[in-house]
Formats: structure tokens, sequence, C-alpha cells
């Protein structure tokens, strides 16, 4: 039997390069950071060189960088944490209706605390207006908070032209760009953000690392206290091993991003193209073009997507039905939902994110399983039996 994994965007295979830049951290090189002796210093130094690596690829200042445990945590320390900060100029947060739960469960929170948060609409490809955002602001917003790419269904969003919005009133801007970075080329210049996340997962880094890149002079409230780890803005022993391991992925990254772009978009496109012309009643969702290079995202009428990810598993292939974070929820995405889908045709979500090492010759597999898998799952489904009927 075939196997095909086409997971990226939950968790990428750890090259061996960044297998062998972690090993020594387990072993000799143990030693705590803040320790002031030989032992300690080896691993601080490894952490300031992975500081450097990460910041690299997304040309910004290591001294901006702070580590955190996931994209998650990154979220939630920017949104709540320049939230908490700047409460004394204001009350107002501005998000999308597609962001990741991350991001929409922080807001939750500051709801509760006495904040007003308003959720900006997508249009049914999933892109936000900036012009949408531009009326939304008020003199007391006092945070924007928009992903750069949506990982359920891969579009990319108009950042820098709702950066140069919210400047143009001095209000901090941050993104989630968890899965853009790796993907796409990301500069937090050009973006013209205040701060990004990213998650080492999502460019073949170990799971358990993420970062926040905050600029320089924004204001920010540590949500974890108790030490003087990331210059007293996130406390706790560093986890050296996969922070080093973090820091070789982005230094791979950077330098291979071009040639797996060149690799992976005619994949990606022979992949949405016979998925919705091969197979009746299969829609692409999200924008056909401008979205990440390794992302096909479809609904599938009249079945759900856990019973075609069962299906397909036992097949060799694995894929998502959504976030990671969401996938075992069985209810219909709040981003698709957000797009204008019927729950219905939601519940049939199913996600392809490729990797530097998926293959050409791996589409017509796909294809045919999936093929298969669909009209098994039709026959016993009930509401396309009746659709089909009438």
């Amino acid at each position: 039997m075939q196997t095909v994994y086409m997971d990226h965007v939950a968790a990428t295979p750890l090259p061996n390069e960044v297998i062998e830049a972690m090993r020594p951290f387990f072993a000799d090189r143990f030693g705590n950071p803040q320790s002031v002796h030989d032992v300690g210093n080896r691993a601080a130094q490894a952490v300031e060189d992975a500081r450097t690596e990460v910041a690299g690829l997304i040309g910004a200042r290591a001294d901006e960088i702070i580590f955190s445990a996931s994209g998650s945590e990154a979220n939630s320390m920017a949104v709540k944490g320049m939230a908490l900060a700047n409460q004394v100029k204001g009350d107002h947060i501005v998000v999308s209706a597609i962001e990741h739960f991350s991001v929409l469960h922080s807001t939750k929170t500051l709801r509760k605390l006495g904040f007003k948060v308003t959720e900006v609409p997508v249009d049914d490809k999933g892109i936000v207006d900036p012009e949408a955002v531009g009326k939304i602001l008020t003199p007391r917003t006092i945070l924007v908070s928009i992903m750069l790419a949506n990982n359920e269904i891969g579009t990319l969003e108009p950042v820098p032209e709702i950066a140069r919005i919210t400047r143009e009133r001095s209000i901090p801007f941050h993104t989630d760009a968890v899965a853009a970075v790796g993907s796409i080329p990301v500069n937090v210049e050009d973006l013209g953000v205040d701060a990004l996340t990213l998650g080492g997962q999502a460019f073949r880094g170990p799971q358990g690392t993420g970062a926040l890149w905050l600029k320089k002079g924004t204001r920010i409230m540590p949500l974890v206290e108790g030490g003087i780890q990331e210059g007293g803005r996130r406390a706790g022993t560093e986890n050296v091993p996969a922070l080093a391991g973090m820091g070789k992925a982005a230094s791979m990254a950077a330098a291979s991003l071009a040639d797996w772009t060149l690799h992976l978009l005619p994949i990606r496109d022979e992949l949405a193209r016979r998925l919705t012309t091969d197979i009746d009643d299969v829609i692409l969702t999200g924008h056909p073009e401008r979205r990440l290079p390794n992302h096909v995202s479809v609904c599938v009428e009249g079945i759900e997507g856990e019973a075609m990810l069962l299906l397909l598993a036992q097949e060799g292939i694995f894929a998502s039905s959504g976030s990671a974070c969401t996938s075992r929820a069985l209810k219909a995405s709040h981003v698709l939902l957000a797009l204008g889908l019927d729950a219905g045709l939601a519940q049939g979500s199913i996600v392809f994110t490729l990797g530097p090492d998926n293959r050409p010759d791996e589409v017509p597999y796909v294809i045919d399983v999936f093929s298969r898998v669909v009209a098994r799952l039709r026959a016993m489904s009930p509401v396309y039996q009746k659709k089909n009927k009438n």
C-alpha cells in the first residue's frame, strides 16, 4: 500500500539535519541557559543562535524574537498581552471572523474583562476587505489582529494594505503567520505589522515550538511571569533541544523556500483540478489563486469529512478536515461558515497540505482512492441520495 502524507499544516517530518542539531542538547549540552557556568553558557548560546536563525527567516532582528511553546501560545501572548498593555488608551479590538481559535478564544476572554471586540466578515473566498477594517476602527481601538494566511482554506490576506491603515492611526497590528512562514516569503518590514506569530512545526521544525516577533517599542504585558527568560516577557526554562531544532529548520527553510514553491505549485494545481473535475459535487474552498502554494481545501457534498479521513487513512493517505486544533470537534468549521457555506456542506471538508517530500506521481493515487471513498460514502448517505432523486 502506498503512503501519502498531506497534512503538513498540522505537523511536518523532521529532516535529519534538524534531528542532528537537537541531539547534543539531550546529552552533553544539557545545561540550563540561565546557569552561570560553561554548561549553561553553551545552552544559552544555542538559544541565541536559534533566535538569530528564526529572525532571519522573517527579516527581523534577533532581539525582537520571543520564543514560546507553540503558535497558539504566541497568538494568545500577542492578543492578550498587547490589549492589556494598551488598555489605558482604549478597549476596542478588531479581528477577522476566520482567525485561529487561539486568537478568537483570547478575545472571548478579553470580552469578559470589559474589552469590546469586532469581528470583520470575509467574502466567499475568505478575503478580508481592508476598507471594511478601516471603517470599523475607532479612537478606542487598541489592537487589530488579522492572519496572514488561513490554515483551513489557504487564503492569503491583504495584510500590508491593512497595516497601512492601522499605521496611519497608530494602532498596533498583529498577524498570525503560522500557516504562512515557511510556505511563502515573509518579511516583517514589508508587511508593516507590529507583531507576528510563527510555529516551528509548519516549516519542518519540532512540534511544540513557536515564536512571537514583537517590533521594538511595541508594548506587551507578559502572561507567563516568574523568570527573566525571553527578556522578562515569557518566563520558564527554555526547551533548548527544540529551539535548536527550530533554528536549524528556519535556516533550511530560508535557503530552500523558492525551490519548494517551484516544486509544490504544479502538484497543488493538479490535485485541486482533479479533485474538482474528476469527482462530482466537490468545490474548492478559499481563493483559487491567492492561496498558499502547498494548500488544497475542498468540501464534498453529501458526506462528512471525518468519515472520509478514516477511509483515506486505511489506504495510506493522511490529510485533515480543518484546523488540527479543532479536527476532533466533529462540528462545522467556523471558517467555512464565515464564507457563507451551508453547515451541511461545511461538514464535508477535506484539507490537503503538501510538503517538499510530496511528488507529482502521488496525485493519481490520491484521486483514485478519494474517488472510491466518496462513492462508497455517498452510496450510504441518505442526504446525497435524496438530492440525486430530486
